[in-house]
Parts: structure tokens; sequence; C-alpha cells
């Protein structure tokens, strides 16, 4: 039975809520090996998220509006950094946590704003079959193993 290929604009969408649901989990979290484990989880979700984005979606977006695309990739950087100073941190510390908020922060801000802004305008432009053909590229993608990347971020 063939399955309806989701848009680029849906699948991305789908890892915006996806995120949001780790970080109300790591927000549950108690203890700091479970505040880790999801941190591990939020990370290599957001590193996935930003490789589709960066290599798939905002070359096509950038169509619609390159100043948009322009700022989302400084808000990826922003991330980015935000997870390399995560990396340094132990769980159990107050800036662990304090730098968890600020990421937290950070994404849903970045991730409204592709919602309400990006997300329309590049749907407009481009159309569903073209939003349709890069969400396969995209699906494709996220089945095969990670490469890596000196990336991460939303």
């Amino acid at each position: 039975m063939a399955t309806k290929t989701q848009d680029a604009i849906a699948l991305l969408t789908a890892d915006h809520r996806a995120v949001k649901k780790l970080f109300k989990a790591f927000d549950a979290a108690r203890q700091p090996r479970d505040k880790h484990g999801i941190y591990l989880e939020i990370r290599g979700a957001l590193e996935a998220h930003t490789t589709l984005e960066e290599d798939l979606f905002y070359p096509a977006a950038s169509e619609a509006s390159s100043e948009l695309v322009a700022e989302a990739v400084k808000e990826h950087d922003v991330v980015a950094a935000l997870l390399s100073d995560l990396e340094k941190l132990d769980p159990d510390e107050e800036d662990f946590d304090a730098t968890m908020k600020v990421l937290t922060e950070s994404v849903e801000h970045h991730a409204g704003e592709e919602e309400a802004e990006l997300f329309p305008k590049t749907r407009k432009a481009l159309g569903d079959d073209q939003l349709r053909k890069i969400g396969e590229q995209m699906a494709a993608r996220k089945h095969k193993p990670a490469h890596s990347r000196s990336r991460s971020a939303a």
C-alpha cells in the first residue's frame, strides 16, 4: 500500500512539534541523568533537522525570501553555540538548566518565525508539487544513517 508523501513544510513542522515535546520532557525531568538523556535526544533531533533545512529546504525557500532564510541560518548559529556550551557542562550544574532554558526559547522563537513567516511565503512561491519533491528528499535523507557535520542547530 502506497503512502502519501508529506511535503517539506509538513515534515519540518512535525520536527518542531517533536522537539517541543522533548523540551517539555526535559523541564519535567528531575534527575541529572534523565536530563542528560533528554538533552542528547534534543541535540540529535536539532542536528538532523538543521541538516535537512540547510541542505534541502533553505536553498529552495530562498526563492520566497532570502532575507528570512539568512535570518534562520543565523538563528541556527546561535543554537549551535548553545549546544556547544551544553557539551561542556555537567547536567547537575545550574548552568546546564539555564543554558537549556535559553536553547528552548531560541528554538521555539525560530520555529515560530518559520511557521508564521517563512513557511507560508515558501508554500506560495514553490507550490505543492515542489514542496512534495523536497519532502521526498527529506524523508529519504532521514532514513539514511546520519553523517557527521560540523554544524548543529534547529
